[in-house]
């Protein structure tokens, strides 16, 4: 195609093949929906474009978002797309399967264990508070059964957990959580991993140590170490999540495509290590009690409980020793993505400038995140904190430990269940996850309602296999809902400079809510644990659906082209697909931030968006006596892009005179780029 300028064809990919869809086979397909291509493109070029602001499996052949398609189309998309990387997925393990067997186990690890490593020893520390108290009230029944000698309020302060904080004042931890979040957006993603790996390895030599003159000194000693653990439990939430969900994304105007199709099972197969965590607490306590008491049946000698309480806290610090050594010498770049967005917006330090727009523009996503973190804890810690009273109404009359521990880990592994098939579907672009949210938040108002208003008629024995099945199914939907999504939405629907501190308070209001279940559970019965807790099911299913976003299929990379024009003042000059309907929350459509969505504009906006960064990349290289003739692409340009930059771009040999740099029009202006006089 010659240079002059040609006014753009019905379908420009009548010319040949467009990648990565094929050639127009058909003639009836209007490539980017009709957009009018200002710059003179020749069809490589046009196609290259195409597929790099186009991919295949956000839009169909002819640019059409998937989520613009009409409901039909749209299934039928969706279907194509995942059939289509199930088989290349499937293709991947097989041919390294046939290399090497155990290949795929060492895949796995690498990508799903050791990212989610430290809320896996956090999972199993936590919950084993909640596990060997039935060890200790047997064992020690003056201290923790009827509190003759030891304080009832420090023996109750125990089963906070991390949330311990409450003895020295009710929110300290929370307090602790969000300044472990401003640092992780501050110093950095890989600090506060290092950091929370350091307080937590502390706090188990503490745990493993705690000891005192009488049995009230050794409970105080021991309630002190849970909560320095805790501080270090509650930064690993915002660290875990930002990091791995920032570690994924690629370079250029989009992430790559495994971020796009599978960002969210990255997340959430980091975060299921934490019911792992509680199956292996579990199983470890089994074995040694087993060990030392030499078989199951009660009584238990205090020496057997002193030996399998602190034997069963050595073994993470070990773990946790490796995760500080791993964090520290091999992941280096774990702040890329936050060091990048910094260097953009000429920032140093803590970005205080975006995190007043993020409340500002994001406040009730702020609300949502928070608020249903919220609800969602006081199902979750409420349910394994005093999981030991609703398995005794299980199993009522029995006086051996080992049974109820035997019931927690059929119960741990129905969650594991409910965590492995989020993982399958929460980046199902049809179901995703909002709507796991709103349905786990549903079902458990539900699984937890019904025993709460025919408490009597469940736990009879001819019906305890009920209120048994209801129990279960409620940790499955908490699984498999809110307790999963939580934890990758409250980073995933804030922008980069402030994710870590918008995750870390969120966090904090979830520990707000285990607080207050702590808290309350020592007051009420168990019959009027089921009139409360429901209620909160509705509440945190209420706050998704009406002020959460639904980022399923988002490319994360738009939402930071959004944030860099919210941030720059210029927010109506953004018309991506961030702002799409389908991605913003009911609160947002209804205050008509939809309604700036234009396909046409946004391609226009990201094609001059390519040129002012190719622009400022190739600067440097420009060269005063020969313009831009000799200037090479960089690895990451495509060599049809360069070109055509290269071509059009002021300054080009065959276009008009060379304008010095750094002394580079704007993108307004440049983006005219065409000689009127060849035109014409």
């Amino acid at each position: 195609m010659a240079n002059s300028y040609e006014p753009a064809p019905p379908s420009l990919r009548d010319y040949g093949p467009a990648a990565p869809h094929g050639p127009n086979m058909t003639g009836d397909h209007t490539a980017t929906q009709d957009v009018d291509i200002r710059y003179d493109m020749s069809q490589n070029e046009f196609s290259v474009f195409h597929a790099l602001l186009h991919p295949d499996d956000l839009y169909t052949p002819n640019g059409t978002y998937w989520a613009d398609l009409p409901l039909g189309q749209r299934l039928k998309f969706v279907k194509q797309v995942d059939a289509k990387e199930a088989k290349e997925e499937a293709t991947f393990f097989w041919n390294m399967f046939k290399t090497d067997p155990l290949a795929p186990v060492s895949h796995y690890f690498k990508h799903c264990v050791i990212p989610g490593a430290g809320l896996g020893l956090e999972g199993y520390v936590l919950f084993s508070i909640g596990n060997v108290k039935p060890l200790f009230e047997a064992a020690f029944p003056r201290c923790w059964g009827n509190h003759t000698i030891c304080n009832k309020t420090w023996t109750q302060a125990v089963e906070y957990l991390e949330i311990c904080g409450i003895i020295v004042g009710k929110y300290t931890l929370e307090a602790c959580q969000i300044l472990v979040g401003i640092v992780g957006d501050w110093l950095g993603r890989r600090f506060g991993l290092i950091q929370d790996a350091t307080i937590m390895f502390i706090g188990l030599l503490m745990l493993t140590a705690a000891w005192g003159v009488t049995q009230n000194g050794w409970v105080i000693c021991y309630t002190w170490a849970l909560f320095f653990y805790g501080i270090g439990v509650g930064g690993e939430y915002p660290m875990t999540a930002t990091a791995g969900m920032e570690n994924a994304v690629g370079s250029g105007k989009v992430s790559t495509k495994d971020d796009r199709l599978h960002r969210g099972r990255k997340v959430t197969s980091a975060f299921l290590m934490q019911g792992w965590g509680q199956f292996f607490n579990q199983v470890i306590l089994i074995i040694l009690l087993l060990i030392f008491h030499g078989g199951s049946a009660p009584p238990y000698s205090k020496t057997v409980a002193q030996w399998t309480y602190r034997v069963s806290f050595a073994i993470p610090a070990v773990g946790t020793l490796w995760l500080v050594y791993f964090r520290y010498y091999k992941m280096k770049s774990a702040s890329k993505q936050l060091m990048l967005s910094k260097k953009k917006a000429n920032v140093t330090g803590y970005d205080v400038q975006s995190l007043k727009l993020t409340f500002t523009y994001f406040g009730p996503r702020v609300i949502a995140t928070a608020g249903a973190w919220f609800a969602n804890d006081v199902f979750f810690y409420g349910n394994k904190l005093f999981q030991s009273e609703f398995i005794s109404i299980i199993t009522p009359g029995n006086k051996s430990v080992m049974v109820g521990w035997l019931y927690n880990l059929i119960n741990v592994g129905v969650s594991l269940c409910g965590y492995y098939l989020a993982c399958l579907l929460i980046d199902n672009k049809l179901y995703g996850r909002k709507w796991m949210m709103i349905v786990g938040f549903m079902a458990d108002f539900i699984l937890f309602i019904i025993p709460g208003f025919a408490f009597n008629y469940f736990t009879q024995p001819a019906h305890i296999h009920g209120f048994q099945a209801m129990y279960f199914l409620s940790s499955f939907f908490n699984q498999f809902g809110p307790n999963s999504v939580t934890f990758l939405v409250a980073a995933e629907v804030f922008p980069t400079p402030v994710r870590a501190t918008a995750h870390g308070f969120s966090a904090a209001c979830g520990k707000a809510g285990a607080l207050l279940a702590a808290v309350l559970y020592n007051y009420i019965d168990t019959q009027t644990k089921f009139y409360f807790v429901p209620w909160f099911g509705l509440i945190g299913a209420l706050l998704t659906l009406l002020f959460l976003p639904d980022t399923t299929g988002l490319d994360l990379k738009e939402q930071e082209r959004r944030w860099a024009l919210i941030r720059a003042g210029r927010e109506h000059d953004y018309h991506g697909i961030a702002i799409h309907w389908k991605h913003l929350s009911w609160w947002e459509r209804f205050r008509g931030q939809h309604k700036g969505y234009d396909a046409k504009l946004d391609y226009e906006s990201k094609v001059d968006e390519m040129r002012a960064e190719w622009v400022d990349r190739q600067s440097h290289k420009f060269s005063e006596k020969n313009g831009w003739e000799d200037v090479e692409a960089d690895e990451d340009d495509h060599v049809d892009v360069h070109n055509y930059f290269k071509r059009t771009t002021k300054g080009s040999p065959n276009g008009p005179e060379p304008i010095l740099a750094p002394s580079v029009e704007s993108e307004s202006d440049s983006s005219d780029g065409i000689d009127e006089k060849k035109a014409a």
